[in-house]
């Protein structure tokens, strides 16, 4: 099912109280889902360089984004069919059974164990995802995108402030028996259970079952024809058939490629990311050669929400950006911040200051990417095919995130941080030519791009 965010509706007076409540209940539930995914991103390097050596140490974080990419296939049946509500608590129950077993494997120094742990600990990210779309279910249409929007706010007030909860678990769960870096896992699998606790009882009625009822009332009484093609005015009725036929990831693979501005979206958001995940998954072991136990956690915890904080705190400012300079503009910004990070960072040797200076810059260039080249995907496709081109997006930004975890541990094992932040910088040099080099483009109009 797929929705016009800008398409005009009549606004129901009946369905404020449910949207506040829905509003209320997922801004909570996402600060309690934000802190169970980061205390356990925070450390899981960390715990998997312990338990296996540094080369390992990547592949956790990659095992949860190939995770939350592979369980939102099931999350989204469970929701077609069911609603919102048990969809997002299975999927963070699904998060809560992956850090128990991270926990275990802690225990037992299973590798395996930790690398499956890790895998379902993505359920935890996949419903954070979805939760946004929850949010615009029964939103008014002048009000989608600042209610989507305080949904991601929440998620990062609960992100920039789970590391620094990191070494109080290790020190609470220190008396319960469990090993050095599980704390912080078991910490994440209740509060993953917290949260579905909350939606399963009180996220009543369920937004997007609701918002169906609606659309099956108000298509009852309207009876409008089918059509695949947008009406005056350029905005698009899009029907199952339209969605349907633009579901695919062959049919948006063949859009991305036929537009070069699409082409850079795509690039800006999956390049940005893998450089932004190579450096940041590494960062905590590289303070682990510096810090003892006693306090690596403490300092991991700063580095890592100042680094949050860079990714998102100014991402209004960002977009506002993008709006009034072009989306090529900040992509080129992003990069060249990206750049700067991966210099300062690579360059601090044990310097702990100057390593978060160059943390800080790789959240804010990562910003600059992430809002400039999705802006300029959305606008660049046509309307009927949109969902499908962003969803691919998405898709190749999960994979160069997973990709770039994964390796990032056999390089720093086998060359060091600074020629990891090396690497990284010289992937993201042919951004730059990419977003230099003149083509067709729009700037950013008022209406819906309904041709291409």
């Amino acid at each position: 099912m797929t929705t016009d965010l800008t398409a005009s509706a009549r606004v129901r007076p009946d369905v404020a109280p449910i949207q506040r409540r829905t509003l209320s209940l997922l801004f909570g539930t996402q600060i309690i889902g934000g802190i169970g995914v980061t205390i356990g991103v925070a450390v899981g390097a960390l715990l998997a360089a312990r338990i296996a050596g540094t080369a390992v140490a990547g592949l956790t974080q990659s095992a949860a984004v190939v995770g939350a990419a592979l369980l939102a296939i099931p999350i989204t049946r469970i929701t077609n069919g069911h609603g919102r509500r048990p969809g997002l608590a299975v999927a963070y129950l699904v998060g809560a059974i992956g850090a128990v077993l991270v926990v275990f494997a802690a225990a037992t120094r299973s590798v395996p164990l930790l690398l499956l742990g890790s895998l379902l600990f993505g359920g935890g990210a996949a419903a954070n995802l979805q939760a946004r779309y929850a949010a615009v279910d029964l939103a008014e249409p002048a009000r989608r995108g600042r209610q989507l929007a305080l949904i991601v706010w929440a998620t990062t007030i609960g992100a920039v402030a789970a590391p620094n909860f990191a070494a109080l678990a290790d020190t609470v769960t220190d008396g319960w028996g469990l090993p050095p870096l599980a704390g912080p896992y078991a910490f994440s699998a209740a509060a993953f259970v917290l949260a579905a606790g909350v939606l399963l009882a009180l996220l009543r009625p369920d937004p997007l079952l609701t918002a169906r009822r609606l659309e099956a009332t108000d298509t009852a009484v309207a009876s409008p024809p089918p059509t695949t093609e947008p009406p005056a005015g350029g905005l698009t009725v899009a029907p199952t058939s339209v969605a349907r036929r633009g579901a695919g990831m062959r049919a948006a693979w063949q859009v991305v490629r036929d537009r070069p501005p699409a082409r850079l979206g795509v690039a800006a958001v999956a390049v940005g990311h893998a450089v932004m995940v190579a450096v940041m998954s590494m960062t905590p072991v590289r303070l682990g050669e510096s810090h003892g136990d006693a306090d690596v956690l403490r300092v991991v915890g700063i580095v890592l929400s100042l680094h949050i904080a860079g990714m998102y705190a100014l991402a209004p400012l960002v977009g506002w950006l993008a709006d009034r300079l072009g989306r090529r503009a900040v992509i080129l910004g992003g990069v060249a911040l990206l750049l700067a990070a991966c210099a300062i960072a690579g360059t601090a040797d044990h310097h702990t200051p100057q390593l978060t200076v160059g943390l800080v810059l790789l959240g804010l260039g990562w910003s600059g990417t992430m809002v400039g080249g999705s802006t300029l995907l959305s606008e660049s496709v046509p309307a009927t095919v949109r969902p499908s081109v962003q969803g691919f997006s998405d898709l190749t930004m999960g994979l160069a995130g997973a990709s770039a975890a994964a390796i990032s541990g056999f390089v720093m094992r086998a060359a060091g941080y600074p020629v990891l932040t090396l690497l990284a910088a010289i992937v993201a040099v042919p951004l730059v030519a990419l977003a230099l080099r003149r083509g067709p483009s729009r700037r950013p109009t008022g209406r819906i791009d309904t041709c291409g």
